[in-house]
């Protein structure tokens, strides 16, 4: 009997279309049998939520699900730099000794030094350039 890896979702979620993509991601990994936290969701990581919630508690839940993962899938579109949210979960996640797979579907690079700030490209184990490559790559981990 396999028991079901659990994954982190570090990724940007303050635009529709990030919450979208997320969403997609999401679907994506849990159709290959992971379990997925999304931040969005699942931390009630709103507007909405923050409002009634204070910004510890956000931050607990997440620091928890980070601490209770198998894998930290990071989204690291967003131009040139990474979100800073996605970027401090990476590197706590790095800390941690957990398994950080990156997806960068943005072509966007910082010039000289690559796809991705240094410090970020050496916290990942992995990092993909599409969905269809990040899935394929799961498939190792699963």
């Amino acid at each position: 009997m396999s028991i079901t890896k659990k994954i982190y979702l570090a990724a940007p979620l303050f635009s529709e279309a990030e919450q979208e993509f997320n969403k997609k991601l999401e679907t994506a990994l849990e159709e290959i049998g992971f379990s997925v936290f999304v931040p969005q969701e699942d931390s009630n990581d709103t507007e909405a939520a923050r409002e009634d919630m204070d910004s510890s508690n956000i931050f607990q839940l997440n620091v928890e699900a980070i601490d209770a993962c198998d894998i930290v899938v990071a989204v690291l579109d967003g131009g040139t730099d990474v979100d800073s949210g996605t970027a401090w979960e990476i590197g706590y996640a790095y800390a941690k000794n957990k398994t950080v797979i990156g997806i960068k579907t943005d072509f966007r690079t910082l010039g000289p030094e690559g796809l991705v700030n240094l410090m970020i490209g050496e916290s990942a184990n992995e990092l993909e350039t599409s969905v269809k490559a990040l899935l394929k790559k799961m498939e190792k981990y699963s």
